[in-house]
C-alpha cells in the first residue's frame, strides 16, 4: 500500500524580518516529534517567507502615481494599494469594480498581484510576495540540509482563485529540488491507449494538500511536511507552471 503523510507543524512562532526560517522549521519539527527525513517535501506558506524577507509595506509610505489614481477610481480601491499592485506587476490584464487582475513580476496571473492583508499586523500594512520565490525555496532547502544533513524539497505556496471554479486553492509559486510535473505523455493506460496530454502539476497538488493542515485563519500552522514523495536532484522552477501568453486559451475572454 502506498502512503503519503501530511504533517502540519504546530507551535510555529510569529515570524519577523531577518528570521532564519529553515532553522525555525528544523526546531519546530523536532519539538513536534517528527523531525526532518531524507526526501521530505517542506511546504512553506508565502506569508512567513515574505515576512522574513522584509516584504511587508505600509500604505502610509506609498505615493500613488497618476495611473494608480485612475485605476483606483474604477476598482474602488485605495490608490496607494493600487500603486503597490502596479509596482509588483508586468502588465494589467483586467480592471473592473470587482477585480484588478495582473501578470505579476514573476510571470504569474494574479488578482492584486498576490498582495495580501490577512495575518499582517497593522491596519495599513500589506504583505507582498517574495521577489524570487524559487530562490527563497532554494535557500530554505539548502539551509535545512546544512542543519540536518537531510536532502529535502521545498515548495513556497500561496492561495489564489482559479478560472471557472469557485473558492481558493493553494498553488506552488516557488520550489527547489522538486520536478513540478509528473509526465505521463507517451505512456500507455490500462488498455494500451497512448497518453498524449496527461501532465500532472504535482507541485500544485502538493501545495493544495498541505493547505488541508495549514489552513487560512488562526491555525498558526504555516509549514507542512509531505512525507512519502520522491524529490528531484535537478533544478526546476515554479515558473514552469505558468502558461505562456501564446498558449493561453482563456486570456481575453469576457
Amino acid at each position: 500500500m502506498r502512503r503519503i503523510t501530511i504533517l502540519g507543524l504546530e507551535g510555529f512562532p510569529l515570524v519577523k524580518e531577518g528570521d532564519d526560517i529553515a532553522a525555525t522549521i528544523v526546531d519546530v519539527a523536532r519539538r513536534n516529534g517528527v523531525g526532518i527525513e531524507d526526501g521530505d517535501v517542506i511546504v512553506v506558506s508565502q506569508k512567513v517567507v515574505s515576512k522574513a524577507e522584509g516584504r511587508v509595506v505600509d500604505l502610509n509610505d506609498v505615493e500613488p502615481s497618476e495611473e494608480a489614481e485612475s485605476i483606483a477610481k474604477l476598482t474602488e480601491k485605495d490608490p496607494r494599494f493600487v500603486e503597490l499592485v502596479l509596482r509588483e506587476s508586468r502588465r494589467v490584464l483586467k480592471v473592473d469594480p470587482h477585480s484588478l487582475v495582473v501578470e505579476d513580476n514573476r510571470g504569474f496571473t494574479y488578482i492584486n498581484s498576490g498582495i495580501d492583508k490577512s495575518n499582517v499586523e497593522g491596519p495599513t500594512r500589506y504583505c507582498l510576495l517574495p521577489e524570487d520565490p524559487d530562490e527563497s525555496a532554494l535557500r530554505i532547502a539548502e539551509r535545512i540540509t546544512q542543519l540536518t544533513g537531510r536532502r529535502v524539497g521545498v515548495v513556497v505556496s500561496d492561495t489564489s482563485a482559479r478560472p471557472f471554479r469557485r473558492g481558493l486553492v493553494n498553488f506552488a509559486i516557488g520550489l527547489a529540488y522538486l520536478d513540478p510535473f509528473r509526465d505521463y505523455r507517451g505512456q500507455e493506460d490500462l488498455f494500451g491507449y497512448v497518453l498524449r496530454v496527461k501532465r500532472v502539476a504535482v507541485a500544485d497538488e502538493i501545495a493544495a494538500a498541505a493547505e488541508l493542515v495549514i489552513g487560512q485563519g488562526r491555525e498558526k500552522v504555516p509549514v507542512a511536511i509531505i512525507r512519502g514523495l520522491r524529490i528531484s536532484a535537478s533544478k526546476h522552477s515554479a515558473r514552469e507552471l505558468a502558461v505562456p501568453r501564446e498558449e493561453d486559451l482563456f486570456r481575453g475572454l469576457p
